[in-house]
């Protein structure tokens, strides 16, 4: 029998360890592409902790290995983050940080190197309390290039390292639930041709951005209208119908995906010229049921893309940008939906770790109160994250549930709570016990 009353113990007297270390990672800045000083101080971390075995493979993950059993379960974190943005915006110094009594500031506290300071705790609970043996072994994950291209680093890991864990946890910020899905999203360039001419005259050309507006009219319906059979060009509300989706149940689940154009480009030989080409990348995010080819198709078939003929390329972007030890790991801008079973056996173990520790409630710290109590305990997440990759590229089962709260992500003035690091560390020691059992 589990003692958790001792799982929770042993959270608790690591509350200043996991303090300090995640005070310590985020005092450098840990941009993608530029996590190395992350990445070493965790490598760090896991040594002076007896992981059994710590590797930085040849992306720049930093993979530590706890215990020495069969079957594999893994715990991700990516501890790359975005960038400060405007320092104005800023109470205090984003990578200085802050400590309170209760909570720790800076730039990536929640989003989410908190997540990695709490498995890499978890980890060494299992080890001080015996909780490893030669049924399971543990693999902690620290990932780059996340806020990039989600789940480029676990292509690389399962394809290139070899690592395929049973199932996978996701660490990414959830205010106290569990989430087991996401909706998925991409990436989509449209480019429209034009001919240009002087602007004093501009009959005599082909203006490409009066093209690209009749298509940006159609992309915008896409996103607003509904789905009634009168209606021409049928909203993406539509997935949500048992009519026109099988997977309807788990796309109500996840919500309707959407589309906006997040740029717009242009060439034009001068301001008194007419533009011979226009192009706009979409940000596209898709539930249950969608794939990158149904959605290049549904922009492709819009009137306007269809009566534009040739004069217009419907494509998807591609990411190649090297990491910092100088990997270049190509992959298409496709980052899949997954969703994970309500019955699935990952998510009743996660749901019975939890209630074992701490009830059947969320918790969570008085300020996030307001987005958190009137959530059911097992939900989704809003963002993307690595299980993109994890689950919706390779099928291995991902669960969700990490220390922070998903409104800090990407914010001024980030933090996280250490009652959060406290109690994921323990579910996470917990989890496999669970599982295995």
């Amino acid at each position: 029998m589990l003692d958790f009353n001792r799982i929770k113990e042993a959270a608790q007297k690591y509350e200043a360890d996991m303090t300090r270390f995640l005070r310590d990672i985020v005092k450098y800045p840990g941009e993608s592409c530029g996590e190395k000083a992350h990445i070493d101080r965790i490598a760090e971390e896991m040594r002076k902790l007896d992981f059994d075995k710590v590797e930085i493979d040849p992306q720049g993950n930093v993979l530590g290995y706890m215990g020495t059993g069969k079957t594999l379960i893994g715990y991700d974190a990516h501890i790359d983050t975005v960038g400060i943005g405007n320092i104005d915006n800023w109470e205090f110094d984003p990578y200085e940080g802050f400590e309170s009594e209760t909570e720790i500031g800076g730039r990536g506290t929640s989003d989410q190197c908190g997540g990695i300071v709490s498995a890499v705790y978890g980890a060494k609970i299992m080890k001080d309390l015996g909780l490893l043996d030669d049924t399971y072994r543990v693999v902690v994950t620290g990932t780059v290039q996340e806020e990039d291209c989600d789940g480029l680093c676990w292509q690389y890991i399962i394809n290139e390292d070899g690592v395929k864990p049973e199932f996978v946890v996701s660490t990414e910020p959830t205010d106290g639930g569990i989430y087991r899905g996401q909706r998925g999203r991409m990436e989509i360039r449209v480019d429209v041709k034009g001919v240009s001419c002087h602007g004093s005259a501009p009959e005599r050309g082909d203006n490409a951005i009066y093209k690209m507006a009749d298509i940006l009219l159609e992309i915008r319906a896409l996103n607003e209208n509904d789905a009634d059979e009168k209606t021409s060009i049928k909203g993406l509300v539509k997935m949500l119908d048992e009519k026109y989706n099988p997977e309807w149940k788990e796309a109500r689940f996840l919500g309707q995906g959407t589309v906006t154009v997040s740029q717009i480009f242009y060439t034009s030989p001068s301001r008194c010229a007419v533009a011979d080409s226009c192009a706009v990348s979409l940000d596209r995010r898709m539930t249950a049921g969608e794939t990158w080819e149904s959605c290049l198709d549904e922009i492709r078939a819009l009137p306007s893309v269809q009566k534009y003929g040739d004069d217009v390329e419907v494509s998807m972007y591609n990411y190649d940008r090297p990491s910092y030890t100088g990997c270049v790991y190509p992959i298409e801008c496709y980052f899949p939906t997954w969703v994970i079973p309500q019955d699935h056996k990952v998510t009743k173990a996660l749901e019975a770790a939890y209630k074992g520790l701490y009830g059947d409630k969320r918790l969570g710290n008085e300020e996030t109160a307001p987005s958190r109590i009137n959530r059911p305990l097992t939900d989704k997440w809003t963002f993307s994250t690595n299980g993109v990759s994890i689950m919706g590229r390779n099928g291995i089962p991902c669960i969700g549930f990490g220390p922070g709260a998903e409104a800090q992500a990407h914010a001024p003035n980030e933090k996280t709570w250490k009652d959060d690091l406290v109690r994921c560390a323990a579910v996470y020691a917990a989890l496999p016990a669970m599982y295995c059992k």
